[in-house]
């Protein structure tokens, strides 16, 4: 009986693990030949039919690399982690953050509580004192604000000095106005920090509470916050691990469900992938690396039925709605030029690899 078993194991057992590596093999392959570029450290999963079909890490961090990660988490008052990337490593993600935001305040648009067309002057009269109360939910969700805002990174260590939501709007009152809100496209920190203050104003609880409640404990996003810090950055404040935005991801994916629950309604997932630089919009700024992709409430919208909203630092989520799948890239590094390309590649590669 054993001896058959053996017998059928060698006979069906092995060409299956054969194919399974071969079928990932190229994946593999472009991380090996990547990670140098990519920071010293790259971890790729991806989902799809229910289940992550793929899950791989590369670590090959060399002195150079860590001197700067030293740097980088001295500047921010951490200690450097060097150790190997896995599904449960924890790091800032920038601008991946705004796709988590984007979500969370539409969880208020399907409770009622906001619309998309309700004028953030009603929730801060200091915005309406300043010229800016008819900007609207929709307007901050998609960089339409018509704000000028400082550079990202500018603005994120701007944000970080300030002690209170109510500062930071106070400050963003401030800034010059560059043109009719809902016509003119920037992309900025500005928007998603409004309309975190208009739901905090909304609840009298923190933003941080409000994701805690709302978004990471309903989908079991365990690892992921937006910093603990004295005001909560929700365009570039969050940090995150590839497990927990893996199931953000399949929510969007399923539709606003994760595990038999609603999360958001479809409705929303809609409204979010809708986009929202349309012709009568003009862009003043975006991206170099965005390469003129649409944009929705907190994703970029890219060609045949995908999405994603790609950070400073390199990491990469993106979901296909045509080919039911969705992937997440961690990375950690600063050099922005040819990024796109890379992740145009990447796509490819999945896509090929995918049953």
């Amino acid at each position: 009986m054993k001896k058959n078993l053996l017998l059928l194991y060698l006979l069906f057992g092995l060409p299956g693990n054969t194919f399974a590596q071969e079928q990932y093999a190229k994946l593999n392959q472009w991380l090996e030949n990547n990670v140098d570029e990519m920071g010293g450290r790259a971890m790729l999963m991806v989902y799809q039919d229910g289940k992550i079909v793929y899950s791989h890490s590369v670590n090959q961090m060399n002195n150079r690399q860590k001197m700067l990660g030293k740097l980088i988490a001295s500047r921010q008052g951490k200690t450097a982690d060097f150790s190997d990337y896995t599904a449960n490593s924890k790091q800032a993600i920038a601008s991946c953050s705004k796709w988590l935001s984007a979500a969370l305040v539409m969880t208020f648009v399907d409770e009622g509580k906001l619309k998309l067309t309700d004028s953030v002057g009603r929730f801060l009269p200091v915005l309406s004192k300043n010229g800016k109360g008819a900007i609207t939910i929709q307007a901050c969700l998609s960089h339409t604000t018509g704000i000028l805002s400082p550079d990202l990174r500018e603005n994120l260590k701007e944000m970080r000095a300030i002690n209170s939501m109510d500062e930071a709007i106070e400050k963003i009152a401030q800034y010059p106005i560059e043109g009719q809100a809902g016509k003119v496209f920037r992309y900025s920190n500005t928007g998603l920090q409004i309309a975190g203050a208009v739901i905090e104003k909304i609840t009298g609880k923190s933003f941080e509470t409000l994701f805690a409640e709302r978004i990471a404990i309903p989908i079991g996003m365990k690892n992921t916050d937006f910093g603990k810090t004295k005001v909560a950055l929700p365009a570039g404040g969050a940090n995150s691990t590839p497990n927990d935005y893996m199931n953000f991801l399949t929510m969007i994916l399923n539709k606003g469900q994760f595990q038999g629950k609603q999360i958001l309604s479809e409705k929303s997932i809609a409204e979010m992938q809708m986009n929202r630089i349309t012709t009568e919009v003009k862009v003043i700024h975006s991206p170099a690396e965005a390469g003129g992709l649409g944009y929705g409430f907190g994703e970029w919208i890219m060609a045949n039925g995908a999405i994603s909203s790609p950070g400073l630092f390199g990491s990469f989520p993106w979901v296909n709605n045509n080919k039911k799948y969705c992937a997440f890239l961690m990375t950690f590094y600063l050099k922005s030029d040819g990024r796109q390309e890379k992740y145009v590649e990447l796509r490819k590669l999945v896509e090929a690899s995918l049953l």
